[in-house]
């Protein structure tokens, strides 16, 4: 079986380096008529999508999946109309290869400059959000790069139906066929495989929990784009408004629990303390979220409070459980920020142009914001269209990763006889 697993990969890897080629010199306009022959596929196949998806959430659901990863998990029809529209706004956006910049002219008489190229073929490895394989799809097509795609044994279903759809298109389109594969077998040793062959692949995607993208980090020969955890916070400032901080932390930590860009950890200032905390703790009751403080959130909203333990502050909850900590001023803020964040997102409520201007530059995380829920930090409500992934790292993409960010650079130098002396 093993030597089985290792052909198939072989063979999907030499594919998916073939299509990546063709791709790589394909015009705007036949990305475009792929992605909306795709989108005219999805659109006749909602319904068999719908059921799959169905099939999966039953699994799911007799498998004792935990609430975070069945909210990944469902399509719903108005999910379904989001995953569309994201691929209408694929479609919508600038191409950015053949993009050329920087030209200059070197004392030589040479003229120099950069062209915006394909990454070439990218592996997508995820858990849970079928809507992953259409957004991964769409942005890798668009950007010129072919892409492989490994979903998790629980969305096997949903994911082989998005699939049939996709395949349907690229035909449709003249494009090949093998510009997107998705991996038809939950054998582990697949993903092993996939972050091993270098030679086929050209970057790596992880998105999942924290021990998926661990793994992938620990034994990838291929570089990767990651981020671990989604550990953000969400600093009311003392100068904050709190009409604007009530909302935004309610919605930061309650709009959805089970999403890398949920609040995980709440500070608030010294300060106003006393006023905010009795007001946002009253909302949080209302929607059953557990708070977890410090010494001082228990004596200002009492004992019933749970204590809060230093994994507290490291830990992204999926849930509807909230660190809670009052802190002095910015200084403690951005150096708990720092320390227990996962650099992912972060937000300060303040009034204060200075102080926030502050926190954008000390904060070292790849969203700052600023009076804005940190559920903002999103490829879609960035638009980017969709995202593949954000990214903590700081090379080569960080944050949302869009289209750019499956794209790099090269050197194009214009000459007309010109020899170096």
């Amino acid at each position: 079986m093993q030597e089985s697993i290792e052909q198939y990969m072989q063979t999907v890897g030499q594919q998916a380096r073939t299509a990546s080629r063709v791709l790589a010199g394909a015009s705007t306009q036949t990305k475009n008529n792929a992605l909306s022959a795709i989108y005219t596929a999805l659109q006749n196949s909602e319904t068999a999508i719908l059921a799959a998806n169905q099939v999966d959430m039953t699994k799911a659901h007799n498998n004792n999946l935990d609430s975070a990863l069945l909210d990944r998990l469902e399509l719903t029809p108005t999910r379904f109309k989001g995953m569309l529209q994201g691929l209408k706004d694929v479609i919508a956006l600038t191409d950015p290869i053949g993009e050329i910049t920087d030209m200059a002219f070197r004392p030589t008489g040479i003229q120099l400059g950069k062209m915006r190229v394909p990454l070439g073929v990218v592996g997508m490895i995820y858990e849970s959000r079928p809507n992953v394989t259409l957004e991964a799809a769409s942005l890798a097509l668009k950007s010129g790069n072919a892409i492989i795609l490994r979903g998790g044994s629980e969305a096997l279903e949903s994911n082989q139906a998005i699939a049939a759809a996709i395949q349907h298109g690229l035909t449709a389109a003249g494009v090949p066929e093998h510009a997107v594969q998705v991996i038809n077998t939950p054998d582990r040793a697949a993903v092993g495989q996939l972050i091993t062959m270098p030679e086929y692949v050209d970057v790596i995607v992880p998105r999942g929990g924290k021990g998926l993208i661990e793994r992938i980090t620990n034994e990838a020969r291929v570089p990767v784009i990651k981020h671990l955890d989604g550990n953000c916070h969400v600093f009311v400032e003392a100068q904050a408004d709190l009409q604007k901080a009530l909302p935004i932390a309610l919605n930061a930590k309650t709009h959805r629990y089970g999403v890398c860009n949920a609040m995980e950890t709440l500070l608030v200032d010294e300060n106003v303390a006393e006023e905010f905390l009795p007001r946002i703790a009253e909302l949080y009751a209302e929607k059953k979220v557990e708070l977890r403080g410090c010494a001082e959130t228990q004596r200002i909203l009492g004992e019933s409070i749970v204590p809060a333990t230093e994994e507290d502050w490291y830990t992204e909850y999926l849930g509807p459980i909230l660190a809670v900590k009052v802190v002095t001023g910015l200084d403690e803020a951005i150096e708990h920020i720092n320390k227990y964040g996962s650099h992912h997102t972060d937000s300060i409520i303040t009034e204060n142009f200075s102080l926030a201007r502050q926190f954008l530059a000390r904060v070292d995380s790849s969203s700052v914001m600023i009076n804005a829920s940190t559920r903002f930090a999103d490829g879609f409500e960035y638009g980017l269209g969709a995202e593949i992934g954000i990214s903590t790292d700081k090379i080569h993409a960080r944050g949302p990763v869009g289209l750019e960010g499956l794209t790099s650079e090269k050197w194009i130098v214009f000459g007309d006889g010109q020899i170096r002396q």
